[in-house]
């Protein structure tokens, strides 16, 4: 038996150029980071969707709420630091900016990022490494998400999660796949929304936040479910073909 060729999909797929590449290798078998993530290429051979998943030791996580909001990721207009800078101003805590810039996102950032760094309490730290990444989330009172484009996966959501910290995440693309609303944190629609939501994150259980990882974002997790995707596909398993189209849940459609 010939073993195919298996692609994981790990960018946004709503580029021009993709749909007539699937179209021409309708066949080809992909596997998503996350249901939403099909939506631009719905005729595409998807075979599986698997979540990424993390080291359970690479973070430890916290059970105590910190006095501070956290952004962290790229500085770059689509991941919207300057929500996370309104959410923190209008809801009176601290914000903690933990994030690279790209020279391609370089006049964003003087032009609309550092003018609003003035406020005292926002402080802008740069990049930093996983170990500080551990401190600084799992001290934080919540992690600020504030999306504005279809991410497919979002590490930082679960990195987060690992560290036992709530996340409070716009509604847009793996999002309310990833975050599962008032359990592990909240999922919003609006910037009043967002700052509502800060007042409540001792609704959330940290300790909470934690299990859900370890139950279903660990890097254990995820190799076992490519194992039992391969072997799937080479028939070592008696179960239905899983060569065949998933459609995402209902509730990632509306």
């Amino acid at each position: 038996m010939q073993f195919p060729s298996i692609t994981t999909l790990h960018g946004r797929l709503d580029i021009p150029d993709l749909q007539p590449l699937y179209r021409c290798f309708p066949d080809a078998p992909v596997v998503s980071i996350s249901h939403s993530q099909r939506l631009p290429l719905p005729g595409a051979n998807w075979i599986a969707n698997i979540y990424h998943g993390l080291p359970s030791s690479l973070y430890k996580p916290r059970f105590v709420s910190g006095d501070y909001l956290v952004f962290l990721g790229r500085i770059s207009p689509e991941k919207r630091p300057d929500r996370a800078i309104k959410i923190a101003l209008r809801s009176g805590m601290k914000l903690k900016i933990a994030a690279k810039i790209d020279r391609v996102d370089q006049d964003y950032f003087d032009s609309k990022i550092k003018p609003m760094l003035k406020h005292s309490s926002i402080e802008f730290i740069g990049e930093i490494d996983d170990h500080e990444k551990s401190e600084l989330l799992g001290n934080a009172h919540a992690y600020l998400f504030p999306i504005d484009w279809p991410e497919p996966f979002g590490l930082t959501m679960i990195e987060a999660m690992a560290c036992g910290t709530p996340t409070i995440a716009f509604r847009c693309g793996s999002v309310p796949e990833i975050i599962t609303d008032r359990v592990t944190g909240f999922v919003v629609d609006d910037l009043k929304s967002a700052v509502d939501r800060v007042m409540r994150i001792p609704e959330i259980e940290r300790r909470t936040c934690r299990a859900v990882f370890e139950q279903r974002f660990t890097v254990e997790r995820m190799a076992s479910d490519y194992v039992s995707l391969y072997r799937r596909i080479l028939g070592e398993l008696n179960e239905p073909d899983m060569l065949e189209y998933e459609p995402p849940p209902p509730a990632i459609l509306q």
